[in-house]
């Protein structure tokens, strides 16, 4: 991944001025995208290793969605560059996720056996955010998605662009996450509870 010099920062929100750099980046000043990469490099990789769970896995993950968002630089229209960069993100990993799931004839799954702890191993499980963070595979796909947007800072509207789904789905799919999350928390099934909601 090519290195990027600092920009100045521009004066007002975040949002006008990421506008502003992109602007900037689509003219071919590479300094500006260097801000904006400065700027999002590691909410990002928190986000791609939030989904993605492994450490290298997640910083070629961010590695991807930065070319990508360089290569589709001149397609960006005005809006939040957040959500338009946390797309891309979305893709990303689901592109990694798809790739990595396995692919079994239906068959294999008569013979499968549920290498998963007993009922008798599984610990009770705190709410702080190391527990969380265990726990988010056991979400649906929308919902770790949401929740893991959500924990990389994006606001509702925003997570309705990078997924393409309108907010009041966001928020849905936010709240039945957070009951679920609860309900694992207080009933102690994380470690035995696999992503229904």
């Amino acid at each position: 991944m090519p290195r990027f010099r600092r920009h100045r920062r521009q004066p007002g929100d975040a949002t006008s001025a990421d506008e502003h750099l992109v602007a900037l980046a689509q003219q071919g000043d590479r300094e500006a995208f260097g801000a904006l990469y400065d700027r999002y490099l590691g909410r990002v990789y928190v986000y791609c290793y939030r989904l993605l769970g492994d450490r290298e896995a997640a910083e070629d993950a961010n590695a991807a969605v930065f070319m990508r968002a360089l290569g589709a630089l001149s397609t960006y229209r005005v809006g939040s560059f957040r959500s338009w960069l946390f797309a891309i993100a979305h893709n990303v990993v689901t592109d990694e996720l798809r790739r990595r799931r396995p692919t079994e004839p239906l068959s294999v799954a008569m013979t499968m056996v549920d290498a998963g702890p007993s009922p008798d191993e599984v610990v009770s499980v705190r709410a702080d955010h190391a527990e969380v963070m265990a726990i988010l595979p056991q979400l649906s796909d929308d919902q770790r998605q949401v929740i893991a947007l959500r924990l990389s800072g994006l606001s509702a509207v925003e997570i309705g662009e990078a997924l393409g789904k309108p907010r009041n789905a966001i928020d849905g799919i936010h709240h039945r996450a957070l009951l679920r999350l609860r309900s694992l928390v207080a009933t102690g099934d994380a470690a035995t509870t696999k992503g229904r909601g």
